[in-house]
């Protein structure tokens, strides 16, 4: 079949289907997910066709929807939960980081919690107060928990699948600013054929120095790789994709070879995923390196009202500057 055009929402909504066509254990549960489709219409069309039963709307009750969750993982179900924007995730965080990521060490490896937490993440929408957070690595920092995140419609299409497979809980963050994006996605491709969930991809490849980005900075990455070729420099991006557990071998290799890194997020740098990074980086790769590694993040204040994000926000003159500075050593 030939891939189609679809935007990255949309992708994720053909991987929920197809998920909840595969198996009947899979649920879908959330705020407004069923018959609104959710707010920004994930699931859109989901509830009409499977019923109230596996796509359930739920109270405005975060901790009520993960701690349901738990119960229907351990019951032989697979939850996958919307948790509506990513600051209303912190009322369901005590279950999440209490419940969620030990029950399989509690047990001794005896209950598995097969749960998928949707967040959608990041600024650049406009949106009000607790609308616009980047809290990934509150949850990458928890041991127990699989911690993932696309950038692209073909990848959105099979990492919600792979995550939804996956008999260990995740925290699949969806880059909400990205959502209306659009690429080619082959909707009846076997997902054997994809990227393992936990690996990260070289969304271009360089020789002169290694982007480090993923979810809404990806897009970024690649902007200011394509300016930098004007200047006749060769950027290489790696689309982390997991950043619990990292990808640190794709990571060292690309690395080792250019020489230079620069990380790039929207959440604040200080113990910033970016901070892990050029940690290992340094550790593993010090021999190769021309430059300290690099971050380029959000500021570290409590993200701003709607008018200042982008000033707030990592963006392509920002990353480039990292650049220059890392070739002016």
């Amino acid at each position: 079949m030939m891939a189609e055009t679809i935007t990255l929402g949309k992708a994720l909504n053909h991987g929920l289907r197809r998920a909840l066509e595969n198996d009947p254990k899979v649920v879908v549960m959330g705020e407004d997910v069923g018959k609104l489709g959710g707010v920004f219409r994930i699931t859109d069309g989901l509830q009409k066709d499977f019923g109230e039963n596996r796509v359930i709307d739920t109270p405005l009750a975060e901790a009520g929807i993960v701690g349901t969750a738990v119960g229907l993982a351990i019951r032989g179900y697979r939850p996958v939960c919307e948790i509506q924007f990513d600051g209303f995730v912190f009322p369901a965080y005590n279950q999440i980081v209490a419940q969620v990521a030990k029950m399989f060490y509690r047990s001794k490896g005896k209950v598995r919690v097969p749960i998928v937490i949707r967040i959608p993440f990041g600024g650049g929408i406009g949106a009000v107060e607790h609308h616009s957070e980047s809290p990934e690595a509150y949850f990458a920092h928890t041991p127990g928990l699989k911690v993932v995140t696309c950038s692209n419609p073909a990848d959105a299409y099979t990492m919600i699948q792979q995550a939804i497979a996956s008999d260990d809980p995740v925290v699949f963050f969806e880059p909400k600013r990205r959502y209306w994006e659009k690429g080619e996605v082959d909707l009846e491709a076997p997902l054997t054929g994809a990227y393992p969930l936990h690996s990260a991809r070289v969304a271009r490849p360089g020789t002169d120095a290694t982007i480090l980005a993923y979810g809404p900075m990806v897009r970024v990455a690649l902007d200011a790789a394509a300016a930098a070729a004007e200047d006749g420099r060769n950027l290489e991006v790696i689309d982390l994709r997991t950043l619990s557990p990292v990808d640190f071998p794709a990571i060292f290799e690309s690395v080792k070879r250019t020489g230079r890194a620069v990380v790039v997020h929207e959440a604040p740098g200080n113990l910033g995923m970016g901070a892990e990074l050029a940690a290992k980086i340094t550790e593993e790769c010090f021999y190769s390196l021309e430059a300290p590694v690099l971050r380029v993040t959000g500021y570290d204040i409590p993200y701003p009202a709607a008018r200042s994000e982008e000033e707030y926000l990592p963006d392509l003159d920002r990353l480039l500057d990292a650049v220059d500075r890392s070739f002016g050593w």
